[in-house]
């Protein structure tokens, strides 16, 4: 085999792997397999028509990125999280969006301002047709977005996995539609400290929005979002 069939043998390998990755991981963050759920190599390559290899290197990623666990029998299966694991991430998230924040109102760019305001139009749009699923993706692109605006880009990845387990941690859960107009209020409110360049202001508006929104739900709240639908 020459090199360069080597090279385009390896890429595919890789294309397979991300293909199995996106599967199984959407899943996951949907809710289409959940917490305790077994995954089987044999079951998913037959689902993508696959080999098994390319699943194989992929839900060693998602181990590695902790969506997944060994079980009990050994077998992999989807990780549940407990109320220890919410409490841990809202103090892991603070810490370091707080460095995106703080970073991002020295650096980020009115190109990438502008953005945000985009993704909070594209939220709101969202919100008012009921798509809440669009929205809670449009939320994590927010977030992201400052800290891709803030040049750290290792600590985009670090948030991308931490936003990952806020998403199984959400599942099940409903809100009712004022909680989503609130969460736009409190996204508003960062964009505009960043805008300034008001460091106090941006950084204690974000630590409103994690503590008020994005992880203290009302119970009451949620029962009667789920009895409005």
């Amino acid at each position: 085999m020459t090199e360069v069939s080597e090279m385009r043998e390896a890429l595919g390998r890789g294309k397979l792997t991300e293909q199995a990755y996106n599967y199984i991981r959407d899943g996951i963050l949907r809710g289409e397999l959940p917490a305790g759920s077994v995954l089987a190599e044999t079951e998913i390559a037959e689902a993508l028509g696959n080999s098994r290899t390319p699943v194989r290197h992929a839900l060693g990623l998602l181990l590695q990125e902790g969506l997944v666990e060994v079980g009990p029998r050994r077998q992999l299966i989807v990780r549940g999280f407990t109320p220890e694991h919410r409490t841990e991430l809202l103090v892991l998230r603070e810490a370091l969006e707080d460095v995106a924040v703080r970073r991002a109102c020295e650096v980020m760019a009115m190109e990438d301002i502008d953005y945000l305001r985009l993704l909070l139009m594209r939220q709101r749009r969202a919100a008012n047709e009921g798509r809440e699923d669009d929205f809670i993706e449009l939320d994590e692109q927010f977030h992201l977005k400052i800290a891709e605006g803030a040049r750290l880009p290792i600590l985009v990845r670090f948030l991308g996995q931490l936003r990952g387990f806020v998403r199984v941690m959400r599942l099940g859960t409903v809100r009712h539609p004022r909680h989503l107009v609130q969460v736009l209020a409190e996204h508003s409110a960062i964009v505009d400290a960043l805008e300034r360049r008001d460091v106090n202001a941006a950084t204690a508006a974000l630590v409103q929005h994690l503590h008020k929104s994005d992880y203290v739900l009302d119970e009451q709240e949620v029962e009667v979002g789920r009895r409005g639908r």
